[in-house]
């Protein structure tokens, strides 16, 4: 049995060779390169970032019999034997298992003796913190001025528990977790020199898996290369990691887009026999939603191979910007509330449910006083009570402006104001926001024209129009569909009738508290002033 690992095979031999922690090769190269080494460095990060693969290039630098370079030859007796984890002069210690103080003591016993073979005597400590307290003690001295022959490399996984006079006398440098894409690249050129076949959404999944470690996704990609039997595929991948198909999660994406909550129930317990991880399930479905989220705020930016781009674009169009940022954020506190739940399964039901349930149908009356963005209410202002009573009497004349029914039903015929038919729509967020500020040019059989204040034409969107043409269709009983043109001179929409009687409110305010005996009487004595911008509307 010769096989090795491929996190073992294709572990970095030079500097040239590693990813993603730029910050780290650019330092130690120019130290080499300027002849400046430190006798004592520390790195830092996670469990398979490049630590100890760090450390062994380095010790290779140091010692290649072709001279201190950036660049070790890799053909040469050091070079070799330190690939090989055999060369003499690189002392590399297990801390984890030699954590007493003799043994640190009986390590330092030959720092004093100059190197066998080699340029220098490189000490590699990994996992560095397990040592003692008495160890670390007994290692200060050495560490802070070693012989000029040797060189100290520390690596830990939990910088935080190193005293801090370690600390000091030590170069830190922190490597980074691996961006997925950075992991998935590499895979993908290891499995083409290696001569296997794969699907990159395969090894996109297994990258995700890695969490950022590029030993632990190499030893994931040898475990699913076994699974599949000689082949890195999408199904194999989901298989071993108990990932459910990304068919299933745009099935779910697109029942939420036509808040059908039934079939989404439906749908959601047909994934049963699947027996999914229902956390994992909703960290997928937060995945989708994230890319959905991507491709309306950027569509030309270059997506990735985990789900079709085809579908993204297809759920963008669908899903209205501000819908997908809910589902997003429900997704996110369903999967940390899962574990609170009685059971995963029901916690994932109700987390779709919760997705489903804020954008229901409500009762006109419900509309009219939840969703209308009416202003009519209390005045904040300073004054007497002649003041608010006149403000308020203001306010009540104000309301029929805006063009806002407050109760009975418009007959869909009868050519009511667009106001009092948008006080009547089941509509929200963004689908509200075009409709008031929208206004009705006409109706001619199925097609419902509407003319947009020109200066907010961000607020038109291909979903919300849809879901406005979905309401209309509701409102007027029979299927209809909307045309809007951008265009001066419209009648005034809902939304500025909505503006003026507030203008109209403010004014009427200020007014009254010019009109106030109390008013005028601070004014007289104390040379009072009001300030007419401090009059707000209390809502």
């Amino acid at each position: 049995m010769t096989y090795v690992a491929l996190a073992r095979k294709w572990r970095p031999k030079r500097f040239a060779e590693m990813i993603g922690q730029e910050h780290v090769r650019r330092a130690l190269t120019n130290a080499l390169a300027g002849d400046r080494v430190h006798h004592a460095f520390l790195f830092t990060g996670t469990r398979g970032v490049g630590k100890t693969t760090v450390a062994r290039i380095l010790a290779k630098c140091l010692n290649c019999e072709a001279g201190v370079s950036t660049e070790p030859c890799g053909d040469c007796r050091s070079c070799r034997e330190i690939d090989e984890g055999r060369f003499v002069d690189l002392i590399e210690v297990d801390a984890a298992s030699r954590t007493k103080v003799d043994d640190t003591r009986e390590l330092l016993d030959n720092v004093q003796y100059a190197p066998t073979s080699g340029r220098c005597k490189v000490y590699l400590i990994d996992e560095v913190h397990m040592l003692s307290t008495s160890s670390f003690n007994a290692l200060l001295k050495t560490l802070e001025e070693p012989p000029p022959h040797v060189k100290f490399l520390l690596a830990t996984t939990d910088p935080q528990k190193l005293p801090v006079t370690v600390l000091s006398r030590c170069l830190q440098f922190n490597l980074k977790r691996l961006p997925v894409g950075l992991i998935a690249e590499r895979m993908e050129r290891i499995l083409d020199a290696e001569g296997i076949p794969y699907e990159p959404a395969g090894v996109r999944l297994v990258a995700q898996a890695a969490d950022g470690s590029m030993r632990d996704g190499l030893s994931l990609l040898d475990q699913l290369i076994a699974f599949g039997g000689g082949r890195v595929g999408e199904a194999e991948a989901r298989a071993m990691l108990g990932t459910v198909a990304r068919d299933h999660v745009v099935g779910l994406a697109e029942r939420l887009a036509r808040l059908d909550a039934a079939e989404l129930m439906r749908y959601a317990r047909e994934l049963d026999e699947w027996a999914p991880d229902h956390a994992q399930l909703l960290d997928e479905l937060a995945g989708l939603l994230t890319r959905v989220a991507l491709q309306q705020a950027v569509p030309d930016l270059a997506s990735d191979e985990i789900y079709p781009a085809e579908a993204v674009r297809r759920l963008a169009r669908e899903l209205a910007p501000e819908d997908v940022q809910l589902y997003y954020q429900i997704a996110i506190l369903g999967r940390r509330d899962l574990p609170l739940a009685p059971d995963p399964r029901t916690g994932f039901e109700m987390t779709l449910l919760r997705m489903a349930a804020f954008r229901p149908g409500r009762p006109p009356d419900a509309i009219e006083t939840d969703t209308m963005p009416a202003r009519t209410g209390r005045v904040a202002a300073t004054g007497g009570g002649a003041a608010a009573g006149k403000a308020a009497s203001v306010a009540g004349s104000a309301a029929p402006a805006a063009g806002i029914v407050a109760s009975g039903a418009p007959n869909p015929g009868s050519g009511d104001s667009w106001g009092a038919i948008l006080a009547q729509l089941e509509v929200q967020g963004a689908a509200r926001q075009l409709a008031s500020h929208c206004s009705l040019v006409g109706r001619q059989g199925a097609v419902v024209r509407l003319a947009l204040d020109p200066r907010h034409q961000l607020v038109r969107t291909r979903g919300a129009e849809n879901k406005l043409a979905q309401a209309l269709s509701r409102f007027y009983g029979e299927t209809v569909r909307i045309e809007i043109v951008v265009a001066e001179g419209r009648p005034e929409t809902p939304a500025e009738a909505v503006e003026r009687a507030s203008r109209a409110e403010i004014e009427a305010a200020r007014q009254a508290l010019e009109d106030d005996e109390t008013v005028r009487a601070l004014k007289e004595r104390f040379g009072a002033t009001v300030l007419p911008e401090s009059v707000r509307l209390s809502r």
